[in-house]
């Protein structure tokens, strides 16, 4: 399946058995919004909501880790979710979360997943309807299974760097990437993962919050160092926005980047000293939190 539908897509299959539509949506704590309000105050007809923080890893305080695939199997079957479904996956910014919803699928083993393009404000931007209310779907059956080449820990981002085996790309701004501006989350130093690239994720998308055609995708990548052609691991503040680079790439035929799964937030804390040495951080001291739109 594409990475990518269209508004019109998604509307021309709307109700077809098989086609399940979640709401990926997520905002900063410091955003003021409520994903799951804003869900049920208007949503594609038929779509579930799909609560990033909750389908998490709760045995780590690092925010929406990936969960064990049983565990990601139980929440996935309670939205609907069959073996065979085809899945699509929607926020309401735009292009912002819902990457790191497909993303998670994909790493979950199901390839029959794509993000709206635009999300929610393309849908209603071209007179699509929506419902209220919350939606509960009947179970499915679906089955997780794990991907480990799609999913980047901590010690495979180190390797990589001592080794040259990946680029690193980062999907922060500038200036997060640069440390001349504080991390969204208080206590994690500013900076970023030595020898990395920086692809800022808002270079991506186009004014409209859709994704960039591929040849505007392809001259971000390369303007930031990216080797199109050489292994890939994305990475950002805490794994959302890292996804979008992913869909990105995969829009280009590199449907086998990885994701940091921790990214910034996991790499600023201690490491083994092996690991410290190989690729210590690189940026200011710690920083107080601050709103910022690439997590």
């Amino acid at each position: 399946m594409k990475p990518l539908v269209s508004a019109d897509w998604l509307a021309e299959h709307l109700g077809e058995p098989g086609l399940v539509i979640l709401d990926g949506s997520w905002h900063l704590p410091a955003d003021g919004r409520d994903a799951k309000a804003e869900y049920a105050a208007g949503h594609i007809p038929g779509a579930v909501f799909f609560d990033i923080d909750e389908i998490a890893d709760h045995t780590t305080d690092l925010p929406h880790m990936l969960p064990a695939p049983a565990a990601f199997a139980t929440a996935a079957r309670r939205l609907g979710v069959e073996p065979g479904s085809t899945i699509v996956v929607y926020d309401s910014v735009g292009i912002f979360s819902a990457p790191r919803v497909w993303w998670e699928f994909r790493a979950m083993g199901h390839g029959a997943v794509a993000v709206l393009d635009g999300g929610l404000k393309q849908w209603i931007a071209e007179g699509h309807p929506v419902e209220t209310g919350w939606r509960e779907p009947a179970h499915g059956e679906f089955k997780a299974h794990a991907t480990p080449a799609l999913v980047a820990g901590k010690a495979r981002v180190a390797e990589a760097l001592a080794s040259g085996g990946a680029q690193i790309v980062d999907a922060r701004s500038a200036v997060r990437f640069r440390g001349e501006a504080p991390e969204p989350r208080p206590g994690v130093r500013a900076g970023h993962i030595p020898g990395a690239k920086n692809a800022p994720f808002a270079s991506l998308i186009a004014a409209d919050g859709t994704l960039k055609p591929p040849e505007a995708l392809r001259s971000a990548f390369e303007a930031a160092g990216v080797d199109l052609a050489a292994p890939i691991v994305t990475t950002c503040g805490s794994g959302v926005t890292a996804s979008i680079l992913a869909l990105g790439l995969a829009v280009l035929g590199r449907d086998d980047v990885a994701v940091y799964d921790g990214s910034w937030t996991e790499w600023t804390r201690r490491s083994p000293p092996d690991r410290e040495q190989a690729a210590p951080a690189v940026g200011g001291g710690d920083a107080p939190g601050s709103r910022r739109q690439d997590p």
